[in-house]
Formats: structure tokens, C-alpha cells, sequence
């Protein structure tokens, strides 16, 4: 199977919260759309410091992950994050890599959001498609 990008929206989570209480309107919302590979084989959602500037997630703590490179490294765990693909949501917490990183979507968010990667097709999709018989 070949490299699976999909295009997610993130929000910054405590926003939408504010936008909630109304201490803040929708337009203030920080979030940005990216395109990001979908690594079945990783867990979690990575974002990178670009990300990160856009977002200003708050740092939640730190943590030592091993790396595919099998490099074992402490990241900041940032969030929480909204993710968004198709009309599915979901939160979590991600990963901040350093500089321009490949940003991740991992099994943990695709799970949250019920997607599925499609072998045939090579794309991310909702779960709900497959189950309507949409891609078959």
C-alpha cells in the first residue's frame, strides 16, 4: 500500500469551549487544514511547531516516544485538538515534532473519528460510506 494522505481540519479545542461560554465569537477559533499522512502504524495525532504557531495549544506535558527511525525521543504532548474529516469530530492530544515535520494522522484520531484507510482506493474514508456499500 502506497502513502495515504487525507485533508483534516484542527481546532483549538479550548476555543471552541470559549466560543461555548461566548467569551469569544466563531471567527476567533484558531485552525488551520492540512494535509496529513494517515500512518495506520503510528498511534497518535503528530503536529508539527508550524502547526503548533497557528493552533497555540497549550503544552500538557512531555513524554519519551520511540521514533520509526527507532530514535528514542521526548516531545511535548500539546492539545486538547479538535480533528475534523468529513462531517466526523473528534479530541485528542498530539505530538509536537520540531520545525516542519510531516504532520500524522495515527490509529488513536482514526479511531475517534471512525475512518478507515480503503486498500483499493488508497484514501482515507468514513466509516459509515463502507458501511452503506458506497465503495464496493
Amino acid at each position: 500500500m502506497g502513502m495515504i494522505y487525507a485533508e483534516i481540519e484542527l481546532k483549538n479545542y479550548e476555543d471552541l469551549t470559549f466560543v461555548k461560554r461566548n467569551m469569544i465569537g466563531q471567527e476567533e477559533v484558531r485552525q488551520i487544514r492540512v494535509n496529513m499522512l494517515v500512518d495506520s502504524g503510528s498511534y497518535y495525532l503528530v503536529i508539527n511547531e508550524n502547526i503548533q504557531a497557528v493552533l497555540q495549544l497549550p503544552v500538557l506535558r512531555k513524554e519519551r516516544f520511540r521514533l520509526a527511525n527507532e530514535s528514542a525521543e521526548e516531545h511535548a504532548i500539546v492539545g486538547p485538538v479538535q480533528v475534523k474529516f468529513g462531517e466526523k469530530t473528534a479530541s485528542c492530544d498530539a505530538i509536537l515534532l520540531p520545525g516542519d515535520c510531516e504532520p500524522l494522522l495515527g490509529a488513536i484520531p482514526m479511531e475517534a473519528l471512525d475512518v478507515l484507510i480503503h486498500p483499493q482506493r488508497q484514501e482515507l474514508i468514513l466509516n459509515t460510506e463502507l458501511r452503506k456499500g458506497r465503495y464496493f
